[in-house]
């Protein structure tokens, strides 16, 4: 994708190092947006391959409200799962256990995936009860209801449960807007975003939640804008976006749902999937926990 290109060529180019929350140290550019008409194929990086079925499950997972890692790891996504961990070694029931080992334990032993899985209030929990609010219920009703509205906004930033997350909402607020002619728009203000591990993540997962929730109120998908406060280059991960902007973009895939008959809170991940994707090989690189 060109918008994921001029966004890192930006960072580096214009971006000042910054220290940061991991002490790993960045390459950090404050305040960026970038447009991607979803007519023109499913927005996904070619240049290296993004694990698709990652951000689905995760999706589901935050349409379906739960905040507990049992959801993912059962269905082999491990993408949140450092965070609990590192909880889990502050408590007393720590036995010396690695990462691997923890997550066997979340797998397969329900009681202590309840004690120790949890994330806090993240965001499915303030997509589906902010307060009392079923934000994303009341999101589907207005847009059915008043298109034209200018308060299709859903809000993961809940100041009042913060500190009782394990990690405060990156993706943080994002606001739907209707055309004349039936289009749906998604605009995400992203406070933060890692724009190795994270930002390609991020675009594909906002750009599916915009084809499921055009689907359900019967719209077009039409453009995904996505603005960044602070967007940054992990030091640790220099070695491997260079790589990658050495390498050409392809043809974008096409999203497929198999049963169009579903709700968005029925999709199952299986219902979900791309074609004709043909990405170049992954590059791995180390979260910033």
């Amino acid at each position: 994708m060109k918008q994921y290109f001029s966004l890192v060529k930006t960072v580096l180019e214009q971006g000042q190092e910054k220290n940061d929350r991991t002490n790993t140290g960045t390459i950090s550019y404050f305040g960026t947006q970038h447009r991607f008409d979803l007519s023109d194929g499913f927005p996904i990086l070619t240049t290296k391959k993004v694990y698709f079925k990652a951000i689905v499950v995760e999706l589901l997972w935050f349409i379906s409200g739960d905040t507990n890692i049992k959801y993912l790891v059962d269905r082999k996504v491990n993408i949140w799962n450092e965070w609990p961990y590192e909880n889990y070694k502050k408590t007393e029931d720590f036995q010396g256990e690695t990462l691997e080992q923890f997550i066997e334990k979340i797998r397969f032993d329900s009681d202590f995936a309840q004690k120790h899985g949890d994330l806090g209030p993240v965001y499915g929990k303030q997509w589906r009860n902010f307060n009392g609010v079923d934000q994303l219920k009341e999101l589907i009703c207005n847009l059915k209801n008043n298109p034209d509205s200018r308060r299709h906004l859903i809000s993961s930033w809940n100041p009042a449960e913060i500190n009782h997350m394990a990690l405060p909402p990156c993706h943080s607020l994002f606001q739907f807007y209707v055309t004349p002619d039936g289009r749906l728009n998604l605009q995400l203000y992203q406070r933060s975003g890692d724009v190795f591990l994270g930002i390609p993540f991020n675009i594909s997962s906002y750009a599916l939640l915009l084809i499921l929730i055009a689907r359900e109120v019967e719209l077009t998908p039409g453009e995904f804008i996505h603005t960044i406060g602070d967007a940054h280059i992990y030091k640790n991960h220099l070695e491997q976006i260079e790589m990658q902007l050495l390498r050409k973009p392809k043809k974008l895939p096409q999203l497929v749902i198999l049963d169009q008959s579903k709700s968005i809170f029925d999709l199952d991940p299986n219902d979900i999937s791309l074609e004709n994707y043909n990405p170049d090989p992954a590059i791995k690189g180390k979260v910033a926990v």
